[in-house]
């Protein structure tokens, strides 16, 4: 698959085989990630990676918790709460791996060159025949200190991008796109 492919056929994928990634697999997609460009070249990076299922189910309950009281404060709508408050909903969809993508330390742009490297590291998971989705619903509790111990991250630590990846067990549908807004500026 070349890369125009790979950005035309990824897709945010939230229905997972329970097969597991193997451990060259996950190399592979983060010596990918670590390609994406970075302010200065600080490459401000830290990837914390897990497969263990009973402690991504924990992350998840917590992380779901927390993004519930959030939502009940007025930090979402109601079709947030509708789906925080199904019992059945596990916000990483019960996908064999999580890889946060973390800055280390509070640089300037880090929290966007971590974003640019998520975005290579879902491309080559599509390109590798794998899904993954950026679970927003996460980075809140991630982020406190709670969260950054579970990631064995330090206080100066930023988790920005937490992303799922397996097996989709099944072909996510193609979603249309709106036409680009475009503005030319200048003569």
């Amino acid at each position: 698959m070349n890369i125009d492919q790979a950005i035309h056929a990824r897709r945010s994928v939230r229905d997972y085989a329970r097969e597991p990634i193997p451990r060259q697999m996950i190399e592979a997609l983060i010596a990918a990630a670590i390609q994406a460009p970075s302010a200065m070249n600080e490459q401000p990076w830290v990837f914390s990676v897990i497969q263990d299922s009973a402690l991504l189910d924990r992350i998840a309950a917590s992380a779901k918790a927390h993004m519930q009281a959030q939502a009940q404060a007025g930090a979402g709508g109601s079709h947030v709460g509708q789906m925080l408050s199904d019992p059945d909903f596990q916000i990483f969809y019960h996908a064999p791996a999580l890889i946060v993508i973390s800055t280390k330390g509070k640089g300037r742009w880090s929290v966007e060159d971590c974003a640019l490297a998520a975005q290579n590291l879902m491309l080559a998971a599509c390109a590798a025949g794998l899904g993954s989705c950026w679970i927003g619903f996460a980075q809140s509790w991630l982020q406190t200190e709670e969260g950054r111990a579970a990631l064995l991250l330090s206080a100066n630590d930023l988790p920005v991008a937490p992303i799922i990846v397996g097996h989709p067990k099944t072909v996510a549908a193609p979603v249309a796109r709106k036409p680009a807004d475009i503005r030319w500026v200048g003569p």
